[in-house]
């Protein structure tokens, strides 16, 4: 049986309110809705939270430390009790505090369930960190969100970078799941099903072909 916590990564009002990033798809709404419908079936299985802020110094252009935007959004505030351990972080991964780690290590975790901000920055890297460590990883598609991203490199629609970071991280990562499909195994005490790489590229190779190889 997995030993769980929920990790509620950043879901600040930076990401609902902010000049530059609002969450694009899903609809921020929904995951919103999503995140504490986790919240929920965490607190009815006696489940360790994890509430993490994105923190920067006051003068920073986003998740400026005191600013509203730096705030946790009311909803999950709301939700919050006494219970709930709290982390801030300068960087990608929520791993990076090393006091939070140790009191996951202290209440026996060994599986993080990710949901909130982004897809394509704070939950990927917290996933890609937390392999190393010996932590199993769940990601919930519908409690998570992205931006849509442009550079030097190209362009990608938020909804092209959420489902391709989805395909990704369930290919190695993280085991991926909805919201209620979660909350399922996790009244059953049950392991998400999660994919390989040699199974995802299998399929892969079934559904695309070798043309891309020639």
């Amino acid at each position: 049986m997995p030993n769980r916590a929920l990790i509620i990564i950043d879901v600040q009002n930076e990401y609902f309110d902010g000049p530059v990033l609002p969450i694009q798809h899903p609809a921020r709404d929904g995951s919103l809705a999503k995140i504490v419908d986790a919240i929920d079936a965490a607190e009815r299985a006696r489940m360790p939270i994890v509430a993490v802020q994105h923190e920067l110094p006051e003068d920073a252009p986003v998740f400026a430390k005191g600013s509203a935007a730096h705030a946790v959004h009311d909803a999950v505030e709301a939700r919050a009790t006494d219970a709930w351990l709290r982390s801030s972080k300068a960087v990608a991964s929520v791993l990076a505090d090393d006091a939070l780690v140790a009191r996951l290590r202290e209440q026996q975790v060994d599986t993080l369930t990710l949901v909130g901000y982004m897809t394509n920055n704070c939950v990927l890297g917290t996933a890609a960190a937390a392999e190393p460590m010996g932590f199993a990883v769940e990601v919930l598609s519908d409690a998570t969100g992205a931006i849509h991203l442009a550079n030097e490199a190209g362009s990608a629609s938020a909804q092209q970078v959420h489902e391709t970071l989805m395909v990704l991280l369930h290919s190695n990562f993280a085991a991926v799941a909805t919201t209620a499909a979660w909350t399922d195994a996790v009244q059953a005490d049950a392991v998400l099903p999660k994919s390989d790489l040699g199974t995802s590229a299998a399929q892969g190779r079934a559904a695309f072909g070798e043309a891309a190889a020639a």
